[in-house]
């Protein structure tokens, strides 16, 4: 081989660059193992909820603390739920090419770093508040044992349980913040609840069929797909409404207030649509725009707090 000077590679530069893509390849595997976009999503509610509690007030030290513990915690649950459904995965096209059931990845190795994260993460979480280590280990908790190991095999209602181990990181930031858990705090954790719907029944839906066939309940294949339709419009409602009324407790800037409005219409239109003229591409829209909106309404609630 050729060097772009024109002369030949030696034997251990060859060596040298087979082994740094088997390195970035083994990287950008267990990053997968994370679900990255989903972590990051789930740690910004916590972050968010945070720093919108002390407006022009935010300890960056604790911030940090508090974000990396998160991390840890959100992180850690990921791989390790990833390695409890691996079987789930194998049999499933949209999931057939994860780390785990495509053998890039190791079960024993994908348990080991679910716990070299998990592990610090609630440590780190307990150290910096009672409340903040309680409320995050609820989420961990709920999440591994009651959604994973317990019903999400069972019955489409787990996704109740997935929607409250999901609002965990929002309750737990608001409460690090203030020392104690309140309204507001519990319509944050309320609005990622009341989302789920919007990003998981919508994904349920367009892949139902590969969830029928890997043995999984989901609301489109047990309640048929209009009463999932029925369910996402009902629960989006309730969602902007939950999150709009936190904004106005809150007491956020007319223009923040306004932006997560348009935010919440934009997703309230797109779920009434999907319900009254089903499509394979509203359904899809409508799955994207939920990520949108969620990052898009702390992010207004939190510099609605500043402004």
């Amino acid at each position: 081989m050729l060097r772009p000077n024109g002369s030949l590679m030696t034997d251990r530069s060859l060596r040298r660059v087979a082994l740094a893509s088997q390195r970035a390849q083994t990287v950008r595997a267990y990053l997968a193992l994370t679900k990255p976009l989903q972590t990051l999503l789930l740690l910004v509610t916590g972050v968010c909820a945070y720093a919108l509690s002390r407006p022009g007030a935010v300890e960056g030290g604790e911030l940090t603390a508090a974000a990396l513990a998160l991390t840890g915690a959100i992180a850690g649950c990921t791989v390790l739920n990833m390695v409890l459904d691996r079987d789930i995965d194998a049999r499933m096209g949209r999931t057939a090419r994860r780390p785990l059931p495509a053998g890039r990845v190791s079960p024993r190795a994908a348990l080991m770093f679910g716990l070299a994260l998990s592990i610090p993460g609630l440590a780190l979480a307990w150290a910096l508040s009672p409340l903040f280590g309680l409320i995050v280990s609820l989420g961990f908790g709920i999440d591994l044992g009651v959604y994973t190991l317990w019903l999400k095999r069972r019955t489409p209602f787990s996704i109740l349980w997935g929607g409250i181990s999901g609002g965990m990181p929002a309750l737990a930031g608001r409460a690090l913040a203030l020392g104690r858990v309140d309204e507001v705090g519990i319509l944050l954790a309320a609005g990622v609840l009341l989302w789920i719907p919007a990003h998981i029944l919508t994904l349920a839906t367009h892949y139902a069929q590969e969830y029928r066939l890997a043995g999984v309940p989901v609301w489109p294949n047990v309640y048929g797909p209009r009463a999932t339709r029925r369910v996402i419009a009902a629960a989006t409602l309730m969602d902007v409404a939950v999150l709009g009324t936190a904004g106005w407790l809150l007491g956020i800037h007319p223009i923040a207030l306004g932006i997560l409005l348009v935010l919440g219409a934009g997703l309230t239109g797109l779920s009434i649509a999907v319900l009254v003229r089903p499509t394979q591409r509203l359904n899809w829209a409508l799955f994207k725009f939920a990520s949108l909106y969620m990052l898009g309404a702390f992010v207004s609630l939190t510099l609605g707090t500043v402004l």
